[in-house]
């Protein structure tokens, strides 16, 4: 399930997926994977990315969460 959400706050700020993973230290593909929805950020990777969005770190748990009970309901 892709985070959409990611994708746009990266781009409103003008950061490109390679911008943001010199920002962090995270590899561009696993940056690319989150954004996909193919991977699940370790708890250390969301606090890296979301200190350079400015965005709560559990926002990567909550919409998973969110995502889930949309598809089981």
């Amino acid at each position: 399930m892709k985070n959409k959400w990611l994708i746009d706050k990266r781009n409103e700020l003008g950061l490109t997926q390679q911008d943001l993973a010199n920002k962090t230290g995270v590899h561009r593909s696993y940056i690319a994977m989150i954004e996909k929805g193919t991977r699940t950020p370790s708890v250390t990777v969301a606090k890296k990315i979301a200190k350079e969005i400015n965005v709560e770190w559990v926002i990567f748990f909550n919409c998973r969460c969110d995502e889930l009970t949309q598809m089981i309901n």
